[in-house]
């Protein structure tokens, strides 16, 4: 019996953890189990051909809102080429309104509902066997024309159980490793899935330490940890991220999802010890709406939440994601504003805005009538429209969204933008709203841009809106520029100054010993001609370094030459991408 687990991830870098699961679980038992990887951007039929290659006997497929429609069309064409192939899917996609499913696409032969390792190994026992199946629970199965859907398994598999997904796999380095050290979530947020299951399990605390050691030994780029809430039980969360700090090699990043209002003193004090970069927060605020909140059954104390986010943040060690969801019930255009003001004076590293999904199985889904919701019924079942928001408001909230991803998340505008918002805004929202509205008027959305485009247009919106001081902006912009982009070339839109002996100046500062110990002791055993290939000298008319500190010293500050020198080779570029240095002086 040859059996094939499919997944179909939504990008390459990603790893499919079930499948994975899945095979652990099962090879023992089965002469021949595969694991195959595709992506939604590989077509269908070379998807259809790679598998009818392999000619398995069993195909499983690992269904999400991201791949359901293309796994509905290639199972069909599966069948119509290999009649004699079992299909089975599971997955989140595939765990609700099973029987419409399977109604709808007939090549599915067995469902697998909820969590499947153990599931599937019985399963798996039975075909090897030749055996009935049809008593297994947590199935929908098709027989004799008709579906049959089966109780679901009340006793939730142990974590102690279920295999290591990755046991003597050699990792991509490439890729992004999901792991997870814990099933289920304390909270009952209604948009979530973790809302239709009580309860967290924790897997035992020595294996997870093994199995972390296995991907740091391995060096892979990033774990990300897929727990609901990593600190959710603070002794476990703080002995996995000591285990990591104690074993770390400086070559992993590790990604958790973290409540950070039930963040205590004790621990905030840790994490201020924590390397730079390598620890990575993702923190769902959603709202700051009182009601809204109250809607979804959201538990949150968003003052702590402000305080822990501005301590970790002053640690300038770990990489802060904050999230928001539009959409949600009893938030309109302009209580999501101050939803987006109050995260967005946090000034995370990334700032998503998320548009909400009404999800199989989750309570808003179930509830939809209740709050006016008109939502996509293809995946991934994104809202429209509700009572409290309508569909034009969302499609502006997607342009905000877009700016945000484009001159916020990037991190290459930081200190212009810092400067626009605290010159000449009391609402951060209004600054991305009136840069939409300027980007879409101008077309600019119909088209991809170059870097180099994306700072010109932020000059011009400057201009044209008769902000005062452009020429200390354009300093300020070009700062940022040469933080972010290590090149001799500068785009002639910025201000430049041409010294005569200015090359020859720096290449002299360089060959002067007490100030390579002072700014560059790591260069002190180089000559000038490599150190000059690893960092960069630039003048500028403003001292754009005070201004990133003041920001809203833009609108009066007054011409003073400097010189600063970039410095790009750093260990980690989690928080800055390089150092600078404000030069005393430099004699030319």
């Amino acid at each position: 019996m040859k059996v094939l687990l499919a997944a179909v991830n939504a990008k390459y870098i990603h790893t499919n953890l079930a499948v994975r699961y899945l095979k652990k679980t099962t090879e023992d038992l089965v002469d021949c189990v595969e694991i195959v990887e595709f992506t939604i951007n590989h077509s269908q039929h070379y998807i259809l051909n790679e598998i009818y290659k392999m000619q398995p006997d069993i195909v499983c497929f690992s269904c999400y809102i991201w791949n359901i429609e293309m796994i509905h069309q290639i199972s069909r064409l599966l069948k119509k080429v290999m009649p004699q192939v079992m299909i089975i899917v599971g997955g989140p996609e595939v765990s609700f309104e099973t029987a419409k499913i399977m109604e709808e696409n007939d090549a599915i032969d067995i469902a697998v509902i909820g969590e499947g390792e153990k599931t599937f190994r019985q399963l798996m026992v039975a075909m090897q066997e030749n055996q009935d199946y049809s008593e297994i629970l947590s199935i929908a199965f098709r027989a004799r024309g008709q579906v049959f859907i089966n109780e679901v398994d009340a006793l939730p598999l142990c974590m102690e159980e279920v295999p290591f997904a990755y046991h003597e796999e050699a990792l991509d380095p490439d890729k992004i490793v999901y792991y997870e050290s814990s099933r289920g979530c304390p909270f009952n947020c209604q948009y979530c899935l973790s809302s239709s299951f009580a309860g967290v399990r924790f897997r035992p605390i020595e294996i997870v330490k093994k199995e972390l050691k296995f991907f740091i030994d391995q060096e892979v780029k990033q774990v990300k940890f897929v727990d609901r809430t990593f600190n959710a039980k603070k002794s476990y969360a703080m002995e996995i991220m000591q285990y990591i700090i104690e074993h770390n090699k400086g070559k992993t990043n590790f990604h958790f999802e973290v409540t950070a209002d039930l963040m205590e003193e004790d621990m905030l004090a840790f994490l201020h010890k924590i390397p730079v970069g390598l620890f990575q927060f993702e923190i769902g605020v959603q709202s700051t709406n009182p009601e809204t909140l109250e809607a979804i059954q959201r538990k949150m104390n968003f003052p702590r939440l402000r305080e822990v986010v501005k301590v970790v943040s002053r640690g300038k060690n770990i990489h802060q994601h904050l999230d928001l969801i539009v959409g949600l019930p009893q938030e309109d255009y302009f209580s999501f504003r101050k939803s987006f003001d109050d995260v967005f004076s946090l000034r995370p590293e990334k700032l998503q805005v998320g548009f909400l999904k009404l999800l199989k199985g989750s309570g808003l889904r179930r509830d939809a009538a209740q709050y006016g919701y008109i939502y996509d019924d293809q995946p991934p079942y994104e809202v429209l429209e509700n009572d409290s928001i309508s569909y034009g408001e969302i499609m502006n909230l997607k342009g905000i969204e877009e700016m945000v991803e484009t001159y916020w998340n990037t991190r290459m505008f930081s200190a212009a933008i810092e400067a626009i918002v605290s010159s000449f805004y009391t609402s951060s929202f209004r600054f991305f709203e009136d840069l939409w509205r300027y980007w879409e008027v101008r077309g600019y959305h119909h088209q991809a841009h170059s870097r180099n485009k994306l700072y010109e247009i932020l000059i011009d919106f400057y201009d044209d809106q008769g902000f005062v001081n452009i020429e200390v902006f354009k300093d300020l912009l070009k700062f940022d520029y040469i933080k972010h982009n290590k090149t001799s070339t500068i785009p002639k839109f910025f201000p430049m100054i041409e010294e005569t002996g200015f090359k020859d100046s720096c290449h002299k500062f360089l060959q002067q010993a007490e100030n390579l110990q002072r700014y560059l002791p790591q260069y002190i055993d180089l000559p000038a001609k490599q150190i000059v290939k690893k960092v960069h000298f630039q003048q500028f008319d403003y001292n754009v370094m005070r201004l990133e500190e003041n920001p809203e010293e833009l609108k009066h500050m007054t011409k003073e030459r400097v010189v600063l020198l970039f410095d790009y080779d750093i260990d980690n570029k989690a928080i800055d991408h390089c150092r600078y240095f404000l030069l005393d002086t430099i004699e030319t």
